[in-house]
């Protein structure tokens, strides 16, 4: 059997605010719809599933986002994901230039839970919140084999 993973799918608070983040981090947005009907309802396991999404692709090419802002049933708040919970953890992304990342996710009121850590001098890197509580990972590899 083939598998290969479509993508990572996200409720958010906002799209439009969680588009305008990961889009200025420089993943664009391939796809917007409303999605409604029997066919949701039975996908997602929700009945009267009705949400507005977004599918947004990494500037590589292999990586995909589906953020989806439900409009029914009404999205239930929780409490951030701490690092150490079971379950959904975060999403991460490699990027060349941590302190640009750092600063696109800070125009959006996004800061480092606690700072930028050094990996064995192999990985700069760091946990953020982003919008609508999502935990985000920045990691910049600082040597090349």
């Amino acid at each position: 059997m083939a598998i290969r993973l479509e993508n990572v799918g996200i409720a958010v608070r906002d799209l439009d605010a969680t588009i305008a983040f990961f889009t200025d981090l420089g993943l664009t947005v391939v796809g917007r719809d409303t999605v409604s009907g029997e066919w949701a309802d039975t996908a997602v396991g929700l009945d009267g599933n009705h949400a507005r999404i977004a599918v947004l692709q990494t500037p590589d090419g292999h990586g995909q986002l589906e953020l989806f802002e439900y409009i029914h049933p009404d999205a239930i708040e929780t409490e951030p994901t701490l690092p150490n919970e079971i379950g959904m953890h975060r999403v991460a992304f490699s990027v060349d230039d941590i302190d640009e990342a750092l600063a696109i996710a800070a125009r959006h009121g996004c800061h480092p839970l606690r700072g930028v850590a050094t990996y064995q001098d192999v990985y700069k890197l760091t946990y953020l919140r982003g919008p609508s509580g999502i935990l985000v990972m920045f990691a910049q590899e600082l040597k090349k084999d």
